[in-house]
């Protein structure tokens, strides 16, 4: 490995000490049983390194075309990581997805459990759990005294969040995680005391959120354009003319819903509507699983299938990436994600489910496009294929550089290409990937039109309030008459937009972008052009900015 190589390798080894969670989500070794500093010191010496690797990155030259790409994915991603942390967004970031909060909760969902002493690294954390909280504190009333703070509705339902997270009869995560275990003797005693103290401290953390930063909180939850340039740029790794991107959305939802009306029809019969389809999807026992374990089963059935048949024909498939596990998640908030796997592969890549309390019936119809999505040739195969380069890519490449456009962007793309294979030939099926298509661009208006306090076009096809200003309100009534989900869901989703902006749009977007991608490098190729070797040659690049990517495809 060339001299770029080398100073990748080298930030990953001075990161993980100092992220110790994160070392634990891409399987590093050796951090489990410690928690990141979330205090403003903690985040000033991450912010640090990542200066000085940008300005080792200025004076070092790549020694090849691989090094090259490497070089210019770092700066692009490491230079947008410290331009949010100087704009404060990264130490005052609370919302219903992201926050520090969230980043430490989750890690125990992904630890190694079997054995004492991978137990003895949960009871460590949960015991360090409320001083990381504090220190979490501290940054965020920094933040807000320097007047960088979320909206009041982000602080309050993060607070809501805490409540169920402890709830003896919600998810009551930590205790729930200690019984799962079953230790007994000192480690089990460790351990409940963990957990005691953890559920505590989160508890706690809820009435900091509710009583004394919900007050100061920002009263209105549009971004505006300058914070929301930012945001767009580093979920998409690429600048975007926003306001084309706005009207694309309008003209991309009505063509996707004028295929789910053609749809409907082959489904109900001629002149059927696109609910009166899905309502005779949602009834057909036929495409009805009862029990989340048996659902489970279903989507691990399917997504090995889909390995299966995949491997060797449209992808030459590496044997560590042909394994995948569906899991059960310990909460219940309906959000359905992928992590990847341990550097080593002793942890699976693994598609998880956090199903809603009382649901107990699973329409399959909706899910069959998800599998493809979450697993190969979607997430899976993307992230643990590039987990598996070690002889194309550095240790940053595999294992700390995530784009949500290219990662979410490729993810749709699979979609459709799933259905371009003829894996959703069945007319459900293929409304199941319309409708989360959908819902997709409708997201691109939503949250561009929101932040940025849009005029909604006069002319728009759907009629919708023609000259009208977007609102929060407005959002909601836009994504109930375009989105099929239930009401609840649907309020997480719209929360997560206003508190998280930029990020909603990157999966549309960046399918837009991939597809885009592919057809120049058709216009490149000629009749050279090769789907499968496109594929490869793209994924071989590993994650990285949508700008970048186009530059470097345009190279090979």
């Amino acid at each position: 490995m060339g001299r770029i190589d080398d100073l990748a390798n080298r930030y990953v080894a001075d990161w993980a000490p100092l992220s110790p969670t994160g070392a634990t989500y891409v399987g590093i070794a050796g951090y489990d049983d410690q928690l990141d500093d979330l205090s403003p010191a903690g985040y000033e010496a991450r912010a640090e390194l990542t200066r000085r690797t940008l300005a080792d990155l200025d004076v070092t030259e790549p020694d090849t075309e691989t090094e090259r790409t490497a070089k210019e994915a770092m700066q692009e991603r490491l230079g947008l990581d410290l331009a949010r942390y100087d704009a404060g967004e990264v130490t005052s970031e609370v919302n219903v997805i992201a926050s520090g909060l969230h980043e430490i909760r989750m890690v125990f969902d992904l630890m190694p459990t079997e054995g004492e002493a991978a137990q003895a690294n949960v009871a460590a954390r949960l015991n360090r759990f409320a001083t990381t909280l504090e220190g979490y504190k501290t940054t965020l009333r920094e933040a807000a005294a320097a007047g960088r703070i979320s909206s009041k509705v982000q602080l309050v339902e993060v607070a809501k969040q805490c409540d169920v997270w402890t709830d003896p009869n919600g998810d009551n995560f930590f205790h729930g995680l200690v019984e799962r275990l079953g230790a007994d003797g000192t480690l089990g005693a460790d351990l409940r005391r963990g957990a005691a103290a953890a559920t505590a401290a989160t508890a706690e953390f809820g009435q900091f959120l509710r009583t004394e930063l919900a007050p100061q909180g920002r009263d209105k939850q549009a971004a505006g354009r300058e914070r929301y340039e930012l945001a767009s740029q580093y979920f998409l790794g690429a600048k975007v003319d926003l306001d084309e991107t706005y009207a694309w959305g309008f003209a991309e939802l009505a063509r996707l819903e004028a295929e789910m009306r053609t749809l409907a029809g082959r489904i109900v019969g001629p002149g059927a509507t696109i609910d009166e389809a899905v309502a005779a999807l949602d009834a057909d026992p036929a495409r009805t699983i009862q029990g989340k374990e048996a659902f489970r089963d279903w989507m691990q059935a399917l997504a090995d299938k889909a390995i299966s048949d995949l491997h060797g024909t449209h992808f030459d498939i590496p044997e560590q990436v042909r394994r995948i596990e569906c899991c059960l998640a310990p909460t219940s908030d309906g959000a359905i994600y992928y992590t990847g796997p341990s550097e080593d592969f002793s942890r699976p890549g693994r598609m998880w489910w956090a199903v809603p309390q009382g649901i107990t019936d699973f329409s399959t119809w909706r899910e069959v496009t998800t599998v493809y999505h979450e697993g190969v040739p979607g997430h899976h195969l993307q992230v643990a294929q590039t987990a598996v380069r070690a002889e194309l890519l550095n240790r940053w490449q595999r294992l700390l550089c995530w784009v949500s456009g290219h990662g979410e962007g490729w993810a749709l793309y699979s979609e459709r290409l799933m259905d371009d294979l003829g894996y959703l030939e069945d007319p459900g099926d293929k409304l199941g990937m319309l409708d989360g298509q959908a819902m997709r661009a409708a997201r691109v208006i939503v949250d561009i039109g929101m932040h940025l306090e849009l005029e909604i076009p006069k002319d728009n096809p759907f009629d919708f309030h023609p000259g009208e200003r977007w609102t929060p309100e407005l959002g909601w009534e836009f994504m109930r008459a375009h989105c099929r989900v239930p009401d609840e869901n649907l309020r997480f989703e719209l929360n997560r937009y206003l508190g998280w902006p930029g990020q909603a749009p990157s999966y549309k977007v960046g399918e837009r972008i991939w597809l885009q991608a592919r057809e120049e490098a058709k216009a490149r190729k000629g009749a050279d052009f090769d789907l499968k070797e496109f594929h490869r040659q793209a994924l071989d690049l590993g994650s990285l900015g949508l700008d970048p990517l186009r530059k470097a495809l345009a190279r090979l």
